[in-house]
């Protein structure tokens, strides 16, 4: 099973960032303080669970606990920050993004399906 890896360093953001120059990455911002947050983690969770894109990297950005790095990722990829979000980056750019209600475990399949 794909689990999400904890980005919480800049450096390790910036890996990712490089690492999807070979692999697309999908990227969750999680704030550990919102319900509408908990219910799109259990959405992630519940894909990853599933039959997740095997070619994807999947990382997670705590926005409270490492705040300088979720703002570091609004900046770097030109996305306005939301929480919960996700965003998908292939080749260093972001390629999709959604938050709130629109992150489902049906809605990842689709996306992540074409990538």
């Amino acid at each position: 099973m794909k689990t999400l890896t904890r980005i919480n360093t800049i450096e390790q953001l910036n890996d990712g960032i490089t690492l999807s120059l070979e692999a697309p990455l999908l990227l969750f911002k999680h704030s550990t303080r919102c319900p509408i947050s908990a219910h799109a983690y259990q959405e992630v969770l519940a894909y990853l669970q599933d039959n997740p894109a095997d070619e994807v990297n999947y990382s997670i950005i705590y926005v409270v606990e490492d705040r300088s790095v979720s703002l570091e990722a609004a900046d770097r990829l030109g996305v306005r920050h939301e929480s919960p979000q996700v965003i998908l980056v292939k080749n260093g750019t972001p390629v999709w993004h959604t938050s709130h209600s629109q992150i489902t475990s049906s809605g990842l399949s689709s996306v992540l399906s074409e990538s």
